[in-house]
């Protein structure tokens, strides 16, 4: 099974070409109200397309990053305000250069109290594997500093190549994880501590300690979500104790009283056909402190034998923790593949998004859905949007809402014409 890989531009654009020379289908399945808030176009105005999520500030702005475009090519972070009636101006507020603060942000952007933002690159700056970065506003342009450059050769244990954003605590650290790289390079997961001068890192956790088969999970493709006690959660997309030990896992870090952490082995993914396997998105936290997630096979028989992919949920008991199956993704029209975190909304529903679904895109354009729980623990699905190519395509981050209950989210690709991807909203 080969590890997620992400369409070259040149790939991008050639399939946005072919989405707009296809016929296009309905695009709502609800009396949602959908909308297209920016078009992104590779070549054209310094732009790129999305894979990230979208971030708010507290007067309703949205943030987020592109892949390509901007200054040098690389990719950028943007900011979309809100104009005159339904338009939204775009302003780049940094552009990544590859070989200074690394390229490829994929993971989303997180305000600080103060209106700083903090995310991460995935590949190259300075020691060729990534970084961390703070981004803080002026008076009339936005000042980049690195907090911290991973490093890719061997002989460095810090992580390499994080997929994800961070996390803070209310010490004004930073958490998240690394795809490759830690101890025994397959992922790894860190703190970042504000020191005189600069930033410090320390590697809380490093994977695959027993090298082969990696029972405590390989590669954290996501990042992390946090309790009141400041324990840490999460998923690595392949290891565990499964039918052939690598079809993922979910774990927790949990703080000791000495300042150490704990690795315990929460979930994992067994690679039968009544569970999921492959996860690629994280998990988010109930009231309770259950903790749900997707994956992106497993659930059954369907798409090609692998299974289309499960919503579950976590729960603590007496005797550890219990595994439920919410949702199975059985016919790919109705949503496949989820790839990415969940997201709760006011009412304790939950939201995501997924591949699959309908429109002219090959093997559909993807979905946004929508998890509504019920009596006796029971959950019912239901696709919110479907999109066909014109409007977006290819879903692949978290949503967010604002304040008033209004969704954002992006697409990888899609928009008509030559658009890479778009940023949309939807009014439940």
């Amino acid at each position: 099974m080969q590890r997620r890989e992400c369409f070259s531009v040149p790939e991008r654009v050639a399939l946005s070409v072919a989405l707009a020379l296809m016929l296009l289908l309905a695009g709502a399945w609800s009396g949602a109200k959908f909308k297209v808030l920016h078009r992104f176009y590779a070549g054209k105005n310094n732009d790129g397309g999305l894979y990230g999520s979208m971030t708010l500030d507290g007067t309703g702005n949205l943030y987020g990053e592109t892949w390509g475009g901007g200054a040098y090519g690389y990719g950028t972070v943007f900011e979309l305000s809100a104009s005159t009636g339904d338009h939204w101006k775009k302003k780049v507020l940094h552009s990544f250069d590859w070989r200074a603060d690394g390229n490829a942000p994929y993971g989303g952007l997180l305000f600080d109290a103060v209106g700083n933002l903090y995310g991460t690159t995935s590949s190259n700056g300075p020691n060729h594997a990534g970084a961390a970065f703070e981004l803080s506003p002026g008076s009339d342009h936005w000042t980049e500093t690195k907090l911290y450059s991973f490093c890719s050769v061997s002989q460095c244990t810090d992580g390499s190549g994080p997929r994800a954003g961070l996390i803070p605590d209310h010490r004004g650290n930073f958490y998240g994880t690394t795809y490759g790289g830690g101890a025994y390079g397959e992922g790894a997961v860190l703190e970042l501590r504000p020191i005189t001068g600069g930033w410090d890192e320390n590697v809380l956790f490093s994977f695959c300690h027993n090298i082969t088969p990696c029972t405590d999970g390989d590669g954290a493709y996501a990042g992390l979500a946090s309790d009141s006690a400041g324990n840490l959660y999460g998923t690595t997309e392949y290891g565990g104790k499964g039918i052939g030990g690598d079809w993922g896992t979910a774990y927790e870090l949990e703080r000791q009283s000495d300042g150490t952490w704990k690795h315990i082995l929460l979930h994992s993914f067994p690679g039968s056909a009544n569970d999921g396997k492959l996860v690629y998105g994280g998990l988010v936290l109930d009231k309770s402190g259950s903790l749900y997630g997707t994956t992106v096979q497993g659930g059954g028989q369907g798409c090609g034998g692998a299974g289309c992919g499960t919503v579950y949920k976590l729960t603590r008991t007496d005797k550890g923790w219990s595994e439920t199956v919410l949702y199975n993704f059985a016919d790919p029209k109705n949503g496949a593949g989820p790839s990415s975190s969940l997201t709760f909304d006011q009412y304790g529903n939950l939201w995501g998004t997924a591949g699959g679904g309908t429109g002219q895109c090959e093997g559909g354009c993807g979905v946004v859905f929508k998890m509504k729980p019920g009596t006796g623990g029971k959950w019912s699905y239901s696709v919110v949007h479907g999109f066909t190519g014109n409007d977006g395509a290819y879903p692949a981050a978290s949503v967010v809402f604002d304040s008033k209950g209004d969704l954002y989210g992006t697409t990888e690709l899609g928009g008509g014409g030559t658009s890479v991807g778009v940023v949309y909203e939807i009014t439940p």
